[in-house]
């Protein structure tokens, strides 16, 4: 039985790169953020769900989902997005489970990454609680570089989620990534040490 480890962090604090290190380790995983974007393209009863409820503004010119409108109307409106967390939380719950655990996969562990890991129901699909470290104003910066996106934006945007201090408390293992690249690699190499030991 391979155990499901979930790995967050606040938005800009590194979940893909630590992703990608585990998985030099032979270790797989799946995005939650990627698989929320699978579950809204073209052609999907979901994104024509949220055509109708939002209207075709929502959409960018090749009939995809233009997120950053939609990111802008919910993060001002949380009725707006009570419901698109509604349509949208079980499809990608859905999808994720059958993304977590592939055929002939033979390590003790796989990892769920999901920024929204213990804010929505998905810390119920894991074992383990990986959570990455970084302070507020490297997020804000990170981010900012990452994504165009303006300070209050970015804010706003941090505000929605759990505060670190709160992630920090739910957390079995911490990664801190306010450091070198070696140095986070030597924390992720002792993790699965203890992983493998916990759940092997």
């Amino acid at each position: 039985m391979t155990a499901v480890i979930g790995l967050t962090g606040g938005i800009g604090s590194g979940k893909s790169t630590v992703a990608r290190l585990f998985g030099e380790l032979g270790i797989h995983w799946v995005d939650a953020d990627d698989v929320a974007r699978q579950v809204v393209e073209p052609g999907t009863p979901a994104l024509e769900q949220i055509r109708q409820h939002f209207g075709d503004h929502i959409l960018d010119p090749q009939g995809g989902l233009d997120r950053a409108a939609l990111r802008a109307i919910v993060f001002r409106d949380p009725d707006q997005r009570t419901w698109l967390e509604g349509l949208l939380h079980p499809l990608i719950r859905q999808e994720l489970q059958r993304q977590l655990v592939p055929e002939h996969y033979d390590q003790a562990y796989s990892i769920l990454v999901s920024p929204l890991l213990l804010e929505t129901d998905q810390h119920t699909m894991v074992q383990n609680i990986v959570v990455i470290d970084v302070p507020v104003e490297t997020q804000i910066t990170r981010t900012m570089a990452r994504d165009n996106n303006d300070r209050s934006q970015v804010e706003r945007i941090i505000a929605a989620q759990m505060p670190r201090e709160e992630k920090l408390k739910k957390a079995d293992e911490v990664i801190d990534n306010d450091v070198s690249l070696n140095d986070v690699k030597r924390q992720v190499e002792a993790i699965h040490k203890t992983l493998l030991v916990a759940f092997g």
